[in-house]
């Protein structure tokens, strides 16, 4: 969980049961000119042992978690090409493989001489903050008069990298989210401390499988009145956990806190309701930001 998303050689692997009632572990997907594929595994391949050790038995977690490990280093995976082909073992560097989560592209709005920013974020992973940022200063010299960040069934990812994605539109000072526990290391107030990259007016758009980190940027844009939210009420994703490893090797993971928007209210199990649930006029979205800033203000 720690290493998510962050090192490894770019495999999904698979079980396949076979003729005989056996598991195989077969390669379902490559990244394109990752590590693996450049070493020569193809889609379809059989794993047969990692670092020396046979994988039988094991469940393709386990063959993946064996597969992982500090970037630049090397792992030694033994496969078999195809059904019946040859077998080859391959020493494979691990690289950062993550893949940009981030699709952007700049629209006329209709009967308008303005444009507008669209950004899709799938998950919060290693590159997302680096990614929109680039979308946004892309955009923004493209001539863009609004922002739409589209957080429809992004499941969330590093929470660090929703709270790092806020900071990106919020003023020095206001206030991303609260953390609440019984343990006093639990309770925080996480604030941006830096000005915001982008002033324009931002939609977010939601459904209800838009949880956790998504929730987080969501409501934090929202409170401090910074976007309107479009479409449906959210997952409802706001436990804090953390995860103890045994003696053993086996771990728990205790839920030790949970996350509460800047207006103060709960997301966990109880998700956050949108401003709209069809696209408004962006007339609309102006008058009310501006009505939320007044509001705000007294």
């Amino acid at each position: 969980m720690a290493r998510y998303d962050i090192t490894g050689i770019g495999i999904n692997i698979r079980e396949v049961p076979d003729d005989t009632g056996s598991v195989k572990l077969k390669v379902q997907g490559l990244i394109l000119d990752g590590p693996a594929h450049t070493a020569g595994v193809r889609q379809g391949d059989e794993v047969l042992a990692v670092n020396g050790e046979d994988v039988v038995g094991k469940s393709a977690f386990e063959v993946s978690s064996l597969l992982q490990g500090p970037n630049e280093t090397f792992v030694t995976i033994k496969i078999r090409h195809g059904n019946c082909g040859p077998t080859q073992s391959l020493e494979i560097q691990r690289q950062l493989v993550a893949r940009s989560p981030v699709f952007y592209r700049l629209e006329q709005v209709s009967n308008s001489p303005s444009s507008v920013g669209y950004m899709r974020l799938k998950e919060f992973n290693a590159l997302a903050r680096k990614d929109l940022v680039i979308a946004m200063k892309r955009l923004q010299d493209m001539g863009a008069s609004y922002f739409i960040l589209d957080l429809r069934d992004n499941l969330g990812g590093l929470v660090q990298a929703g709270i790092e994605i806020a900071k990106l539109f919020l003023n020095k000072g206001e206030t991303i989210i609260y953390t609440v526990g019984r343990d006093p290391q639990y309770q925080k107030n996480v604030v941006a401390d830096t000005a915001p990259l982008v002033t324009l007016p931002v939609v977010v758009l939601v459904n209800n499988r838009t949880a956790s980190a998504s929730e987080i940027v969501a409501s934090a844009l929202h409170d401090n009145c910074r976007a309107v939210l479009v479409g449906e009420r959210t997952f409802g994703k706001g436990l804090i956990q953390s995860v103890f490893e045994l003696r053993d090797g086996s771990g728990v993971v205790v839920t030790v806190g949970q996350y509460v928007t800047p207006n103060h209210l709960d997301i966990n199990g109880n998700g956050i309701e949108p401003d709209f649930r069809n696209f408004p006029g962006w007339s609309d979205v102006s008058q009310h930001l501006l009505k939320c800033n007044l509001h705000q203000q007294g």
